[in-house]
């Protein structure tokens, strides 16, 4: 059961990077049940209260952090609400490697998208609407990609893993 459980965070955060890809919206479903699942796997998992409430300040702290980089339009709101979710998984002590991995990575994603919105659509790519939406230079960028990748890289290295072996 444990195993289960441990699949939740990663592919709750995968399933969010590839609807991002294709509609660049995260659901409000999809991010509030990864939020909600982190109480009953963290009591499951064998978390004491107090750890417990830590992780819920943590997620809360980043929720207004995100926040605010939504309201100066530095991010988007699905994103923000994703970033917290994800906190609450990755433990305090490796939410700044989480943080500087989503960075670079959203550094690359950025430039990536910036390269492939400068150069025409071949003919059989430009008849599709997700890599329409994609290549639109209006549009943002489906940062759900990098948080994924971010989480994905720092969570083996959180105590989840020592949990449940």
């Amino acid at each position: 059961m444990e195993h289960l459980l441990l699949l939740i965070f990663p592919a709750a955060m995968v399933l969010a990077a590839v609807l991002d890809i294709g509609t660049l919206t995260i659901p409000n479903r999809l991010t509030g049940a990864l939020a909600l699942a982190f109480v009953p796997a963290a009591l499951f998992m064998g978390m004491g209260w107090g750890e417990l409430g830590l992780h819920l300040a943590v997620g809360a702290g980043v929720l207004l952090i995100g926040m605010a980089l939504f309201a100066g339009g530095y991010m988007g709101g699905g994103d923000a609400k994703l970033m917290a979710a994800a906190a609450l998984w990755i433990e305090w002590q490796s939410l700044a490697a989480f943080a500087l991995t989503a960075a670079l990575a959203g550094a690359v994603l950025g430039v990536s998208l910036w390269l492939f919105r400068s150069f025409p659509l071949p003919v059989f790519l430009a008849q599709q609407g997700w890599v329409m939406r994609l290549h639109d230079k209006d549009e943002g960028i489906p940062y759900a990609v990098a948080l994924c990748a971010g989480a994905l890289l720092v969570f083996p290295e959180t105590r989840w893993i020592a949990l449940a072996v």
